[in-house]
């Protein structure tokens, strides 16, 4: 089975410090109100203008901050603080933060950059160095207003959004639960489990259609890790045996098959380096929590994802600006 070790996770993030300080190219996410919102990445995000996305360069720091926390005396971590102590300003954070408050910025990367910005959050409340509790302090007024959005936007979301790209609902909850433990709301943790029940708790016997040509999570899969990750052990058990009850026949054999990626220079394709990632991620946390006769088959699921994916993370830019941190959840998260 593959690990992480120090030199693997310092070249992930030797790749992600390449690209979380590149302005550009940039695609910007934002609703124009008016002339006077018209500015450079920089200026709009201080801290999360590179990565070619604001989520990217959110999850870009995630990846480093993972990092440093788990190989602090490696070769590299210096360049890591460097980084981030430049960039987890007061200063950048109030930038961030205003940017909140534009008229057309309330739906401003629902839910994959909040989901990943609680996902920082957690990571840097977990350190326990001056420097990491001095930047979870830092950052925590702009991952209490993702909070807030959450918590404003879940009652109202009647429905899931059940795709393998941003819009993931499944993904959103998982990424969420991580940052409960440091919620301000108390009740945070629970709404996400309310959530998630009414979304999935009555699915069963699964057909996916995927991968579609854009994927790079599984819809099926983010779904079974979402509730084993916000639902009681036995619960699950039974919801997961009735949600994938063919697994010990290799079946579906869609989610047992690693996605063929065409050409890495296109950005949507290239997007299925990051679903066998994602997948790997999926099945070894699911593989934990299976049956004893499962397991082996999960985990070996895993590894072929793994092994079609971890070769490409820098082949091209369109991959490079964010396949490491889906490597990093896949082989330590």
């Amino acid at each position: 089975m593959q690990t992480l070790t120090s030199d693997v996770a310092h070249g992930f993030a030797a790749i992600a410090l390449g690209h979380v300080g590149r302005e550009f190219p940039n695609k910007l996410d934002q609703v124009l109100t008016g002339p006077e919102d018209l500015a450079g990445p920089r200026v709009l995000h201080p801290i999360f203008y590179g990565s070619f996305d604001w989520h990217s360069a959110v999850h870009g720091h995630w990846l480093l901050a993972r990092v440093l926390r788990r190989f602090p005396d490696a070769a590299g971590a210096g360049d890591i603080r460097a980084w981030l102590a430049g960039a987890f300003t007061p200063e950048n954070v109030a930038g961030e933060l205003a940017y909140l408050t534009r008229p057309g910025a309330g739906g401003f990367e629902r839910p994959y950059g909040w989901a990943w910005m609680l996902m920082l959050q957690a990571e840097l409340e977990a350190h326990e160095t001056s420097e990491g509790h001095s930047w979870a302090e830092t950052l925590r007024p702009l991952a209490r207003a993702f909070e807030a959005r959450f918590v404003d936007w879940l009652p109202k979301a009647t429905y899931p959004t059940r795709v393998g790209t941003h819009g993931s609902s499944a993904f959103a909850l998982a990424l969420a639960q991580r940052y409960a433990a440091f919620a301000a709301e108390p009740a945070f943790e629970p709404l996400l489990a309310e959530t998630a029940r009414r979304w999935f708790g009555a699915d069963a016997d699964a057909r996916p259609f995927e991968p579609s040509g854009v994927d790079f999570l599984s819809p099926t899969l983010m779904e079974a890790e979402c509730l084993r990750r916000l639902m009681p052990g036995s619960w699950f058990a039974a919801w997961f045996a009735a949600f994938l009850p063919r697994l010990d026949e290799g079946e579906p054999a869609a989610l047992f098959e690693p996605a063929t990626v065409s050409d890495r220079t296109d950005g949507q394709i290239a997007h299925l380096d990051g679903l066998n990632l994602s997948r790997a991620w999926c099945w070894r946390h699911l593989a934990d929590d299976a049956p004893a006769a499962l397991r082996s088959r999960l985990l070996d699921a895993a590894e072929r994802h793994l092994a079609a994916a971890l070769p490409h993370l820098s082949d091209h830019y369109m991959g490079e600006h964010w396949l490491a941190s889906f490597a990093l959840l896949a082989l330590d998260e």
